[in-house]
C-alpha cells in the first residue's frame, strides 16, 4: 500500500492530555495487534476486563496512574492534531513483559548484568505514513524524554533481517539497524530473530 510523507511532526509524552491522540491512533488500527492496546508488556493486576476494551480501559488507567509512558509523534494539518506513531518506554518494574523470557534472564545472570534503567518494547506507525523514517522519530522522541527523566541504561529489543519479508506488524520494535543508527550496541541474541541492545542516555 503506497504511503503518505507526513510533514514535519513533534513529541509529545503519553499522558493523561494526550490520551485522546493515542486512542485515536490504536482505534484506527482496531486495537493493535488484536486489541493489545499496547498493554502485552505491563504487569497483569489481575483487575482488568476482558477483550480489547478491558486492554484500553486498563491502559487508560497506566496513563493516569502515571506509569505508562510513550513518545508520541504528533503531525498537524487543516483538519488538526493526530498521533502517527509511538514509542512505548518504562521501568522493568512497569513493562516487565518480555518475549524469550527464560533465555533473557538465564544470559543477564550468566554475563554477571543487572536489568536496565528503562527498556523500550514496543514501537507503532500508522500504516498510511509507514517507511517515512518515524520509527526512528518514535524513537529518538522516547530517548529524549528518557534524558528528560534522569536517563540511563536504555535496552531495546529490535528484529534482525530476514530473509522473507515480513508485516509490519512483526517488527513491533523496530529493526536493528535503526538502534544501531540511535546509538545502541549489540549485547545479545534474544530468540530467533530478536536482539538486546543497548545505549547510555545522558541526563538533560
Amino acid at each position: 500500500m503506497a504511503t503518505v510523507d507526513p510533514g514535519p511532526t513533534t513529541i509529545r509524552p503519553l499522558s493523561v492530555e494526550s490520551w485522546g491522540l493515542f486512542d485515536a491512533l490504536v482505534e484506527r488500527h482496531g486495537g493493535i495487534f488484536g486489541g493489545c492496546w499496547c498493554t502485552y508488556f505491563h504487569p497483569d493486576d489481575g483487575e482488568r476486563a476482558p477483550g480489547a476494551e478491558g486492554n484500553r480501559e486498563f491502559k487508560r488507567r497506566l496513563v493516569e496512574e502515571g506509569v505508562a509512558h510513550a513518545a508520541l509523534v504528533i503531525r498537524e494539518d487543516a483538519d488538526g492534531e493526530e498521533a502517527v506513531a509511538w514509542a512505548e518506554y518504562g521501568t522493568p518494574g512497569q513493562l516487565p513483559g518480555l518475549h524469550h523470557r527464560q533465555q533473557y534472564f538465564a544470559d543477564l545472570e550468566n554475563a554477571g548484568e543487572s536489568e536496565p534503567d528503562y527498556r523500550v518494547t514496543c514501537i507503532f506507525v500508522d500504516r498510511r505514513f509507514r517507511r517515512h523514517g518515524l520509527v526512528t522519530r518514535a524513537l529518538d522522541g522516547a530517548l529524549a524524554l528518557i534524558a528528560q527523566d534522569g536517563g540511563g541504561v536504555v535496552e531495546g529489543y529490535p528484529h534482525v533481517p530476514r530473509e522473507k519479508k515480513v508485516s509490519a506488524s512483526f517488527l513491533y520494535n523496530g529493526t536493528q539497524s535503526v538502534y544501531e543508527r540511535a546509538g545502541f550496541e549489540f549485547v545479545r541474541s534474544k530468540g530467533r530473530f530478536n536482539t538486546v541492545m543497548r545505549r547510555v542516555v545522558a541526563p538533560v
